[in-house]
């Protein structure tokens, strides 16, 4: 018998905001600040501490929910989400659930067989949890765990989807779609190795082609696309050789073991009553007002998918590089600015060497796009120079792997160097002479008919030249001369 999976996602998405959800405590990078440093009696649990919702918190989960599509109540509710674990010092969650802050809205994917609608359930707030580091036994010391509160209360978006997806590639497609989002609206860095955004994956498998809903396994805390990919994989496999065996799935919590490539079974599967959700007694109900909605939804950016068909109508990109263009609202907006400060205004150029050289550099050297020194302007005059024979495209690639490593210009770059093109045909021609004059035996390979041996004199003529012979010219002369070499023979 053959399975098919039915995946539904949650996503946590912490918002970029300066203090955490209920009280006065800086947001800070929990990966580089000291553990327990930005901690008050309210994000630590103290008794009598009340808490007060971050209305900062409350607009960016209105811009997500609207990009998403979905309804916002005018009532929605907090609640307390009671469960007891080392890291949520109060020993319950205020969160949200049967009255959300949105529900029912959709997000468009695209994938190999075409579009696809993936509902959006619900989009609510809560706060973060803190965060565990568990130690080996080591220098005497026995195994033990550490927590530290500097996340515990930050504003976190839980975005659950219906479970409409069928594959891996689209769960990749709807998770990169929705980070993209979340970017673009300037809610969220995106940045999964920092635990910023992280993935759970509500995974079952059926018999194909039915309609059946089997018990569900839900893999926590994916923080890669990578990890996420690997563990739907093992888990729809794994689930479907249960089913085959004549077992039954067990429906509970599993972890990721990215080492081993394996998921772990951690807890049977929470339901909703486990959890004693009851009104947040310390906060009112909230009251949504729809001004303040119609003005949110006004002042929307322009999202992903949006901005994609403007580049390819308005630059004419190809659908492949407008989606890597689009990926990174900065790296879109580097983009047009290269291109405005461009005389020729070849938006293809600018594209190529961005998704091409640029990228090539920032993966060897490891460079965020925002560490980059090679500003649009600079990058535009590069193209310029080659677009007017100045520099040949392979000296560009030198003078753009100088300006990447100094933020120099191209310009001062190819006058400090010497690397002007070289298009002056008497010159050319001397080193056309010299090479043919130096390879005798290569010249009469080329009379015996192996027309192919004019790729090496090219060659060996560019090297005389360093690089900096005009293509164009140095062929044409040298097609000339052979040329008329056969004649004479």
């Amino acid at each position: 018998m053959t399975y098919e999976p039915v995946i539904g996602l949650e996503v946590h998405a912490e918002l970029l905001t300066q203090s955490k959800m209920f009280c006065g405590c800086a947001v800070v990078d929990s990966t580089a600040a000291l553990p327990n440093t930005v901690v008050c009696p309210v994000c630590a649990g103290m008794p009598g501490t009340l808490p007060v919702i971050n209305a900062k918190a409350l607009d960016f989960a209105m811009r997500v929910a609207l990009a998403l599509n979905c309804t916002i109540p005018e009532l929605n509710v907090f609640a307390r989400k009671n469960y007891f674990y080392p890291d949520l010092p109060k020993g319950y969650q205020i969160s949200q659930y049967e009255l959300p802050l949105a529900v029912n809205g959709y997000l468009d994917i695209e994938t190999s067989i075409g579009p696809k609608r993936i509902r959006v359930r619900r989009v609510h707030l809560e706060e973060d949890t803190g965060k565990l580091f568990h130690h080996a036994p080591h220098d005497g010391a026995n195994e033990h765990s550490v927590v530290d509160l500097n996340r515990a209360g930050v504003p976190l978006l839980e975005i659950v989807t219906e479970p409409d997806m069928a594959s891996v590639e689209e769960v990749k497609a709807y998770a990169t779609r929705l980070r993209a989002v979340l970017r673009y609206l300037g809610v969220n860095s995106g940045d999964m190795e920092k635990g910023v955004i992280r993935f759970e994956a509500n995974i079952s498998v059926r018999p194909t082609g039915t309609d059946e809903l089997r018990p569900r396994t839900e893999v926590k805390n994916l923080n890669s696309f990578r990890a996420m990919e690997r563990a739907t994989l093992y888990e729809i496999e794994r689930q479907s050789q249960v089913w085959e065996r004549g077992d039954t799935v067990a429906q509970q919590t599993m972890g990721w073991n990215e080492a081993e490539g394996v998921t772990v079974a951690q807890r049977g599967k929470e339901h909703a009553h486990d959890y004693r959700y009851f009104p947040e007694p310390d906060l009112p109900p909230l009251l949504v007002d729809r001004a303040h909605v119609d003005a949110t939804r006004a002042a929307l950016p322009e999202l992903p998918v949006a901005k994609r068909a403007r580049l390819e109508n308005d630059y004419g990109l190809s659908r492949y590089d407008a989606d890597l263009l689009v990926e990174d609202p900065a790296l879109a907006d580097y983009f047009e600015q290269a291109v405005r400060a461009q005389p020729t205004r070849n938006p293809k150029a600018i594209a190529n060497w961005m998704t091409g050289e640029l990228f090539r550099l920032m993966h060897e050297t490891h460079t965020e796009f925002n560490a980059v020194k090679v500003t649009p302007a600079h990058l535009a005059a590069l193209t310029e120079l080659v677009a007017g024979s100045t520099i040949n495209l392979n000296t560009a690639k030198t003078v753009f792997e100088e300006m990447f490593n100094s933020g120099q210009a191209p310009g001062e770059i190819v006058t400090a160097k010497g690397l002007a093109q070289v298009s002056d045909t008497t010159a050319l021609e001397a080193l056309v002479d010299e090479t043919l004059a130096a390879n005798p035996g290569q010249v009469e390979t080329f009379l015996k008919g192996k027309d192919t041996i004019e790729q090496w004199f090219f060659g060996q003529v560019m090297k005389q030249s360093k690089g900096r012979g005009n293509p164009q010219v140095i062929r044409q002369i040298l097609n000339t001369k052979l040329q008329a070499l056969k004649n004479r023979a």
